[in-house]
């Protein structure tokens, strides 16, 4: 199993810079593709964090928000704020740009921020949380120590991400996964590296319980987690 996964056919020479780089490429498609491939589950999944983050009228974060979804999602969950941190300017254009149309009025900020160093001081947030970002960063154990800095004692962290499926389901969820989403994605945004990296990707992310322990390992109590999507996609909740 490979220690690093990066995406292929884009400028850069860390993991960082080529995700970076991956990501503004496909930006135009990139909801659409979220909908498509995940049969519109996405959204049931970002409501189930939301609910987990219990983000009423607290500081949210989303870190890695991409186009937003997850951000908005926290808004309508009752944050009395939130703020969605990407470090691909190109997604919080277009992240920017939905908030005006969908979400008028809300207290929304989107800023350019590094999962692994994160633009703002400590116990800052009462909730942190993520929608697939974590097989993107280059190091886990610096992400998650960089959103337990910026939670408050007691705040809520809760990572959403894809995750290694039951054994049961493991050969259709390869097929579909590393056949046909390439597929889909190269007929979709014209961009078949970046959707070839989305299944490698989570090659070097560790089981879901792994996982759970290195959210542990990084000073966070009350660690759990539960599988949504026939166990394809896991949603890990702990506290500061």
């Amino acid at each position: 199993m490979p220690t690093e996964v990066v995406p292929a056919g884009v400028p850069g020479h860390s993991k960082a810079e080529r995700v970076q780089a991956m990501f503004a490429r496909i930006v135009p498609r990139y909801d659409l593709m979220n909908r498509i491939m995940t049969m519109g589950m996405d959204r049931a999944w970002r409501r189930a964090a939301v609910r987990a983050a219990a983000p009423r009228d607290g500081l949210a974060l989303d870190v890695g928000t991409g186009t937003g979804d997850l951000a908005f999602e926290l808004a309508r969950g009752g944050a009395r704020q939130v703020v969605g941190a990407d470090f691909c300017e190109e997604m919080l254009v277009v992240a920017r740009l939905k908030a005006q149309r969908q979400m008028p009025g809300q207290a929304l900020d989107f800023v350019l921020g590094d999962a692994l160093g994160l633009p703002f001081p400590d116990a800052t947030f009462d909730c942190v949380v993520n929608g697939f970002v974590l097989r993107n960063v280059a190091s886990l154990p610096n992400a998650f120590a960089e959103m337990f800095r910026v939670l408050r004692p007691g705040g809520r962290l809760v990572c959403l991400e894809i995750t290694h499926p039951p054994r049961s389901l493991a050969p259709f969820f390869s097929l579909y996964f590393n056949q046909v989403v390439p597929r889909l994605g190269a007929a979709l945004t014209g961009e078949s590296a970046a959707y070839q990296y989305l299944p490698q990707s989570l090659g070097p992310l560790p089981e879901a319980h792994r996982l759970a322990a290195m959210i542990a390992q990084a000073g966070f109590g009350e660690v759990r987690y539960r599988r949504l999507g026939l166990g394809t996609v896991a949603l890990h909740v702990a506290r500061r």
